[in-house]
């Protein structure tokens, strides 16, 4: 559909016609010579005088273009564009960060596979992850890794394809052999701080309790909850072991309720799986609607045909005054005027 970003730059179309009616005519002066004799002069030279003011005569194909090229020059002005049907888009309004923990104790192979089979801990986690970020589409998503030390791995992106490829490349202790739970939610309440999104989401899976944060859990969990960041908390191993390898699943669950989300307890790959599954419908996608309607600029094509019909207009009235200079007519009337020039009544 045809549309004009400016109309009402055609209020401008009959500016040519008031400056015609209203601005004067222009005037040209040329040197002249009197002589008392004027009337037996003009006899002599058998020509007729002429009044004083000579108005030039235009002709028609001039002012015929020069109407055109003014309303297409206006027309290009009013900056035409050709809009096309609206295109929608739904994106999603969430962000969601997930929080892996690479700690020693991930090293473990008591993680049970679907088939039966034992594995490492990690590679498990790693695999029930990676096939929950793949039905992530529309999500932006983020990744940290923490174990002593907690990094952003993976900024907020839709490039569900590299975030799957950083997390198969991680191994268990590139963090640190200790766990930092509170410095991993600190860093992902940071991450969070430039996002715009409604909905805000951390899934922070570890297999041990916090023996390397600088700022407690609970803590770091109450400062999420005033940023509005929504914490899911997954635990697997064993809470009954010693040391680094005990899961702090009262930790878990404290971070989890203060920030309005949920714990989750994972023994093996199939309740892993199911977890996730439960976030998506407890954390379901919003999605925001974008519509716009693709234009077209075509203000050069009234333009182009402006300067056209100027220039052809222009080369036409040049060939004329060529071929009329070479006519035997013209010539001897030139030489006549070369002789006594141009005789006007005083």
């Amino acid at each position: 559909m045809l549309e004009f970003a400016w109309p009402y730059v055609f209020a401008a179309l009959p500016l040519p016609l008031l400056a015609w009616w209203l601005l004067p005519a222009y005037r040209e002066r040329r040197a002249s010579v009197q002589v008392p004799f004027f009337g037996q002069l003009a006899a002599a030279v058998g020509q007729t005088p002429q009044r004083g003011a000579v108005v030039m005569r235009r002709l028609a194909v001039q002012t015929i273009v020069a109407a055109i090229a003014w309303v297409l020059i206006v027309a290009a002005l009013a900056r035409p564009q050709w809009v096309g049907g609206p295109i929608t888009r739904d994106v999603s309004a969430r962000d969601l960060m997930l929080a892996v923990d690479l700690s020693g104790s991930m090293e473990q192979a008591d993680f049970r596979a679907p088939d039966g089979q034992m594995q490492q801990r990690l590679a498990g986690v790693k695999q029930v992850v990676s096939a929950f970020v793949a039905r992530r589409h529309g999500d932006r998503i983020g990744l940290i890794l923490f174990g002593t030390k907690a990094y952003v791995q993976v900024p907020f992106t839709q490039d569900l394809a590299t975030v799957q490829m950083l997390l198969d490349q991680t191994q268990v202790a590139m963090a640190g052999q200790q766990t930092a739970i509170g410095d991993a939610i600190g860093l992902a309440i940071k991450a969070f701080e430039q996002s715009k999104a409604q909905q805000k989401v951390l899934i922070l899976l570890t297999d041990g309790n916090d023996t390397a944060s600088r700022v407690p859990p609970a803590h770091a969990a109450d400062i999420a909850h005033q940023r509005g960041l929504v914490i899911y908390t997954i635990g697997i191993g064993d809470p009954h072991a010693k040391g680094e390898n005990r899961v702090d699943l009262d930790a878990l669950k404290t971070v989890a309720d203060t920030t309005k989300g949920q714990f989750f307890r994972a023994e093996d790959a199939a309740q892993l799986e199911t977890i996730y599954g439960d976030i998506d419908k407890l954390a379901p996608v919003k999605l925001q609607t974008l519509s716009w309607r693709p234009r077209l600029p075509l203000f050069h094509w009234p333009l182009g045909v402006a300067i056209v019909l100027v220039l052809g207009l222009w080369a036409l009235l040049l060939a004329r005054d060529v071929i009329l200079s070479f006519s035997p007519r013209r010539r001897g009337g030139e030489r006549e005027q070369g002789l006594h020039g141009e005789l006007v009544e005083p």
